[in-house]
């Protein structure tokens, strides 16, 4: 069995180290040939892709492949893979998984969302991911492909958690009253990747936490744990964001992950305090 992961960045790191355990093969897509390099000491077969061209490497990899997950986001042209891949050979191919965002639903105003729910996308990105679920969905149905659309809250894990952000002075408390936000740690992703392809699952799927929760929680939990005062609070002022920050603090809403549990998948860190502890007593928040 072989694995590509269309852009092996963070998230994608974790699933092929999930797929690898299970004796896949994994082939992985990286802009740059320095970055190729870090990825063949990772255990990943690298492919350099710049989003422009597919390459004769590429195209004779891709050939081989059984499972691909995609994880390059789109942009205002759409998606970088479907738009060069019009006539990419993927004979072997079984199973399509796409990482997406929980941005898709949009604004609920803290009311809990399923896969059911309709999307109501609000920023430009979100809007962009919804066009790519549909392109990919488009691309798998007529290859008769099972497809399954992961739909993941903020992610987090070794070297990207609040434990970092309050080492370097960067952690802050923005107390919006009401605001809550869903989370889900990196391995779970990876897992739940497994998971879903193990199963030739298809259709959408919210790969998210039990514990939508306010990001200052975080902070102070992550605070205490290291035995440091958390930062003060900071009324929300959108003023003071970044675009994308901004964006974050207007999208309010409980995700569900109900359906992808009932279907059998265990959360290995199912909410923010077993995936805290996990990090600090393990030494694992730096990465």
């Amino acid at each position: 069995m072989h694995l590509m992961i269309l852009g092996a960045g963070y998230s994608g790191q974790a699933i092929a180290q999930a797929f690898a355990a299970k004796g896949f093969s994994v082939s992985g897509t990286t802009r740059s040939p320095e970055k190729a390099q870090r990825l063949q000491a990772a255990g990943i077969s690298p492919c350099v892709f710049d989003g422009e061209t597919l390459s004769a490497e590429l195209r004779t990899t891709l050939s081989t492949v059984t499972h691909l997950v995609q994880s390059i986001a789109p942009d205002v042209a759409g998606d970088p893979f479907l738009r060069l891949a019009s006539d990419v050979a993927v004979p072997s191919l079984e199973w399509i998984g796409y990482l997406s965002t929980v941005g898709v639903y949009g604004n609920h105003d803290g009311g809990w969302v399923d896969e059911q729910t309709e999307c109501r996308p609000v920023s430009a990105r979100s809007r962009e991911r919804v066009a790519a679920e549909a392109a990919w969905a488009a691309f798998a149905g007529a290859r008769r492909l099972p497809m399954a659309s992961l739909r993941l809250s903020g992610i987090y894990g070794p070297g990207r958690n609040a434990f970092l952000n309050l080492a370097n002075g960067t952690a802050r408390r923005i107390v919006k009253p009401g605001q809550v936000f869903n989370r889900i740690h990196v391995e779970d992703i990876g897992a739940a990747a497994l998971f879903l392809a193990e199963r030739h699952a298809d259709g959408l799927y919210n790969v998210t936490d039990s514990l939508p929760a306010p990001a200052p929680d975080v902070v102070v939990e992550a605070a205490r744990m290291m035995g440091v005062e958390p930062p003060p609070e900071t009324p929300f002022d959108p003023a003071s964001m970044s675009q994308m920050a901004r964006s974050f603090y207007g999208e309010n809403k409980r995700v569900s992950n109900a359906k992808i549990v009932s279907e059998g998948f265990t959360f290995r860190f199912p909410d923010y305090h077993y995936a805290l502890t996990d990090l600090w007593e393990r030494n694992r928040w730096r990465g």
